[in-house]
């Protein structure tokens, strides 16, 4: 714990010292949000106030944003040489994992809890009660622990840091194409298909589900399964990856 918690001080100061990375998880989504809701919402037709409709979608997308400095911070660890000085040192190296993914957490939940109040700002108004946000809060902790790990993975399997950086892209992409924006409904045949199928829909319905104080326990049965399944790959791609390059 004692090394988790040295490790973890270590990769927040990187990352403060990373202004790409901190516009990337925490501004970079509220310009998003931003844009359709005060540009290209009207376009949309949906029911109620746009922003309500976005705000979980935008969540999701806060937390894929960031997982890109996650990726690269872990991939940069392995090849420039940090481990092999760590293997030298009284550094446990499950410890060295571990506070990648704490502080991947870490900073979405941060991220998440600005964009909830940018979003307030904007005219957001969750119906949630209390129980219904400590869902919301649940499954956020699930989403970012799985995501990271899995993203923890793809940056051990990276050769070069430059690659480690685009590996983490069709995670960014894959929340565009769920119920984020507009309704899985309205897209066109094939990529409607895709988005009811994918991991992201059923994790942003719930959150819409639960801040909308209607939760609905088949999305959220679902969203889980992803989450532990996702959470539980990359955990095992990680430890392999780690034993055989580290």
């Amino acid at each position: 714990m004692s090394s988790a918690t040295t490790m973890l001080g270590r990769n927040f100061k990187h990352t403060l010292r990373n202004p790409v990375a901190v516009f990337n998880g925490a501004i970079f989504p509220i310009v998003l949000m931003l844009m359709f809701v005060y540009v290209l919402g009207g376009a949309y037709d949906i029911p109620g106030n746009y922003v309500d409709y976005i705000t979980p979608g935008m969540i999701i997308l806060t937390v894929c944003y960031g997982l890109s400095g996650t990726a690269l911070a872990v991939n940069s660890d392995m090849t420039k040489g940090i481990i092999n000085r760590f293997k030298v040192m009284d550094i446990s190296r499950s410890a060295v994992l571990s506070a990648h993914v704490a502080a991947s957490m870490l900073r979405s939940l941060i991220a998440i809890a600005v964009l909830i109040g940018v979003a307030l700002i904007m005219g957001f108004r969750p119906a949630a009660s209390f129980p219904d946000w400590l869902g919301v809060i649940g499954l956020l902790v699930l989403v970012t622990f799985a995501t990271s790990w899995i993203t923890v993975a793809l940056g051990l399997a990276a050769k070069t840091p430059e690659s480690a950086g685009l590996i983490s892209v069709p995670l960014v992409m894959l929340p565009f194409l769920s119920s984020a924006i507009v309704p899985a409904d309205t897209m066109a045949a094939g990529v409607k298909q895709f988005a009811d199928y994918q991991p992201f829909t059923p994790i942003i319905e719930t959150l819409r589900g639960l801040l909308d104080g209607t939760p609905s326990g088949g999305d959220a049965v679902v969203a889980i399964a992803w989450c532990a399944g996702i959470a539980l790959v990359g955990y095992v791609w990680s430890l392999s990856t780690f034993k055989k390059r580290a």
